[in-house]
């Protein structure tokens, strides 16, 4: 069982405090759903890139030494496709972050894996150099899904991923998946759950495809085609049937629904992610990286989504932002209580009201008329969305804002 993490106090979610995202930007392939910073190559300069990031924490730590010594409770290395590089760059990056900075004990650290290129002994080697938790992109067992998604991966290559990860002694597994694609059937979602399911994951996350969600920003391919008419996602109806289906079969085994789109058993939701839903601070390194800091006042900053512009930077003894913004307390307000509705112990709302100084009392009615239309429940301090009202979070947070 993973180490408790701290309780926040306003859902009453573990999660991390602190946490750092460091951004592997290098893929074999861009999907046409992908809008993160993504570098296509066939030749990772993998020893550059790492050079890279730790020379960016350096310059980070020497203008906020403070955080040198502020225990980290999560890392989490995503992208892209970080399980293009070699094992014993990520444990020279490993080992160059606890070497600056604090790290907790037990302290969760995820790295995100393709089936494409997975394998017993490089799953190993990331354990040795000390990740405690794998994340497998699978997106979807079926053929015609996953060509749709432009993934070039097949279901006995993600079932053989998962093996691996078991082999290599993980502990801790997660898979991603996507429903609601283009020619999709709540039969195939729902045979996608089942098969997920009876691999016996600690953790799935399971994302809608549409324009309105998580997944698919409007200047992707793929958005472009829907634009175009050249393809159409499944009818929100549909998409809301897929849910409940998902959600049906990984509860009956064992996997809780936590947040919209995570389940997880008992102990394993993810730290590092919780970090973003309840308000946390954490470090970003690489490239198109956001982080979000209260030091020395709160602030967010987004790195530069070139590769090469961002290597250019960094070994020019510049920090390599794109972007960097202050937050007001109404902007942090807004995140607070729209992240927190997401999760299913929901959120302390008259105490984050009471936090960033906001009046609850306009709020009172339009709640009184969430909870009378079953979208919403009151259990105590906190407001809790039910399925209904989790199918329309965007539009309940934006009433509450």
């Amino acid at each position: 069982m993973p180490a408790l993490a701290p309780i926040d106090a306003f859902t009453g979610m573990p999660a991390a405090r602190f946490g750092l995202y460091l951004h592997f930007p290098y893929c074999l392939a861009k999907c046409p759903y992908c809008d993160f910073a993504v570098s296509v190559s066939r030749q990772v300069p993998e020893e550059r890139y790492a050079r890279a990031v730790l020379a960016e924490l350096e310059a980070r730590l020497a203008a906020m030494p403070e955080l040198r010594t502020r225990p980290l409770e999560s890392i989490f290395l995503g992208g892209g496709t970080p399980s293009l590089w070699h094992p014993r760059w990520v444990a020279h990056v490993l080992e160059g972050i606890s070497a600056r900075m604090a790290v907790a004990p037990g302290a969760e650290v995820s790295l995100e894996a393709n089936p494409e290129r997975a394998d017993s002994e490089r799953f190993a080697g990331y354990q040795s150099a000390g990740v405690n938790r794998l994340s497998l992109g699978v997106q979807s067992f079926q053929p015609e899904t996953l060509k749709a998604l432009g993934r070039e991966h097949d279901a006995r290559g993600a079932e053989e991923a998962f093996r691996a990860a078991r082999r290599a002694g993980f502990e801790s597994v997660s898979m991603d998946f996507i429903y609601g694609v283009h020619g999709q059937t709540r039969e195939q979602v729902e045979a996608d759950a089942r098969q997920a399911v009876a691999l016996g994951p600690e953790h799935l996350s399971t994302y809608a495809l549409t324009l309105e969600r998580e997944v698919l920003a409007e200047d992707t391919p793929l958005a472009k085609r829907l634009v175009r008419g050249e393809v159409s996602l499944p009818p929100d109806e549909e998409v809301v049937a897929m849910s409940a289906t998902l959600c049906e079969v990984y509860e009956a085994h064992g996997l809780r629904r936590y947040e919209i789109s995570n389940h997880a058993r008992e102990g394993y939701s993810s730290r590092h992610n919780a970090l973003y839903w309840t308000g946390g601070e954490y470090l970003a390194l690489g490239v198109g990286a956001t982080g979000m800091l209260h030091t020395p006042s709160p602030h967010r900053y987004v790195n530069l989504r070139s590769a090469e512009a961002y290597l250019r930077a960094v070994e020019q003894g510049t920090l390599p932002e794109a972007s960097r913004e202050a937050l007001t307390p109404e902007e942090l307000f807004a995140e607070r209580l729209a992240m927190g509705l997401r999760l299913r112990s929901g959120v302390d709302w008259e105490g984050v009201c009471a936090a960033y100084g906001q009046d609850p009392e306009p709020r009172r009615a339009e709640i009184a008329r969430m909870v009378q239309h079953g979208l919403a429940m009151l259990r105590g301090e906190r407001l809790i969305l039910t399925d209904a009202g989790a199918d329309l979070h965007s539009a309940i947070s934006a009433r509450l804002i």
